[in-house]
């Protein structure tokens, strides 16, 4: 397989030096820890927040109307950011939910302050269009993946990526994330098992 397996479960942090956002969250933000279940923004309401997590896991979920189904799109773990950005500098509606996977403690700071420290911090002015970039890397290559390689492939893959999804995120969530059925995962759990 000719595909590198990444170094972070959010590839957009690769090569991106954002220690000064970490710094000002901590600094400057409100520190919530969330339980398991927790809403930190709702799919159609105006998104608000950006936090940097400290510890735990948020899942990201759209829901499929037509289905009355959601879906999982992304994850943010110990040490990422997580919001629906660019949304909460404006307060737009969120395009998804982000819900907490595992008990949470999270920094948060208001989209709209967000905004500002863009504006008046000179690096992270300069920053921005390579943050949208790397953004934009991120989720073409999570499209391209989903047709350039198999769900075995990929599931390989995200275990590298981040090997401690297996403890923090369950079978159900794992199968959503790569459009799959959580037998599918099952079965792909057992062949790795007993290839090796």
């Amino acid at each position: 397989m000719t595909h590198q397996a990444n170094k972070h479960f959010n590839t957009y942090k690769e090569g991106l030096d954002l220690e000064v956002l970490r710094r000002y969250c901590e600094e400057h933000g409100e520190k919530r820890t969330f339980l398991r279940g927790e809403v930190l923004e709702c799919e159609g309401e105006p998104s608000q927040w950006l936090g940097h997590v400290e510890k735990g896991c948020f899942k990201y979920s759209v829901r499929n109307l037509s289905e009355q189904k959601d879906y999982i799109t992304g994850f943010a773990f110990t040490d990422e950011f997580v919001a629906d950005f660019p949304n909460c500098m404006e307060h737009l509606c969120a395009n998804v939910s982000i819900i907490a996977q595992t008990t949470s403690k999270v920094y948060l700071i208001d989209g709209k302050e967000l905004k500002r420290l863009f504006e008046m911090n000179k690096y992270l002015k300069e920053k921005t269009s390579e943050i949208y970039k790397h953004l934009f890397l991120q989720i073409y290559s999570q499209h391209l993946d989903s047709y350039r390689l198999t769900v075995k492939e990929r599931y390989i893959q995200l275990l590298n990526r981040c090997p401690q999804i297996v403890q923090q995120i369950n079978l159900k969530d794992i199968a959503s994330f790569l459009k799959v059925t959580p037998t599918t995962i099952s079965k792909i759990r057992k062949e790795i098992t007993f290839s090796v």
